[in-house]
């Protein structure tokens, strides 16, 4: 029998455009749709890729109107999806770039943990891009048909990682991220778009989900920013002012 996660594994595969679940499913929901989520990633173990964080999504409530999303959601990251610049974005369907703050982990977080706390748990921080993708045309899709999606990762790219010091609990409540697509402004987002405060607010959220986040595990907290479409023959940049993150510049192939 063909299962979802099967459905999906192929569509992204061959660049198969397919419909949302919830099409013909109504009842599809998240607790099902983070099931199916687990069975595609068990098809990409079983591949040789090896989970090695977590990324959450629709973070930045801003951009839930746009997708018509009330709520964040989460997926793993791979070693196979891994990037580095220059990428290839080619292989990834209605592909779109997120400049992103980016953890790694010295020990899990736990539900309720005030901000210093939380951040007591982050062994260091980096600028990211996250390439998101979409099996369903025109990214119309609802919250179990991303999560089953994997959460709609593709690819992240991690900038050079910074290690953290107690005197970040403000900058990481405080900075904004621009995006420039070659030297001319794309967008420009606060740490105040992921969820009301930042991305420790993201690390909260994920803890108080019992979401998988082991010492040594990468959580990339979501776009600061609007995704955008991402293209061969573009160059992008993230710059973070308020906070002491390098600008990263990712090309696209």
């Amino acid at each position: 029998m063909i299962t979802i996660a099967d459905a999906i594994l192929h569509a992204l595969d061959h660049r198969l455009p397919m419909a949302p679940i919830t099409d013909s499913d109504p009842d599809f929901d998240l607790p099902r749709a983070y099931a199916a989520q687990a069975e595609l990633t068990a098809r990409r173990k079983a591949r040789g890729a090896h989970v090695i964080g977590l990324k959450a999504g629709f973070t930045n409530t801003t951009i839930w109107p746009e997708y018509g999303i009330d709520a964040p959601i989460h997926g793993p990251v791979f070693d196979t999806t891994l990037g580095q610049s220059p990428l290839a974005v080619a292989a990834f369907p209605e592909a779109k770039i997120e400049p992103e703050v980016a953890f790694r982990l010295r020990a899990t977080p736990q539900p309720g943990m005030e901000d210093a706390a939380l951040l007591a748990c982050v062994e260091a921080v980096a600028p990211a891009f996250e390439i998101v993708q979409s099996p369903f045309p025109g990214w119309r899709a609802k919250a179990p048909d991303t999560v089953a999606a994997g959460a709609m990762h593709a690819a992240l790219v991690l900038g050079e990682w910074q290690p953290t010091r107690p005197d970040w609990l403000g900058p990481l409540h405080n900075f904004t991220a621009t995006l420039l697509l070659g030297d001319d402004l794309a967008d420009r987002g606060t740490a105040a778009n992921l969820l009301g405060s930042g991305p420790l607010a993201v690390l909260r959220h994920l803890a108080g989900l019992g979401a998988p986040m082991p010492a040594d595990a990468i959580v990339s907290t979501g776009t600061v920013t609007r995704a955008l479409p991402a293209l061969p023959g573009q160059t992008w940049t993230a710059r973070f002012d308020g906070i002491a993150l390098p600008p990263l510049t990712l090309a696209l192939t």
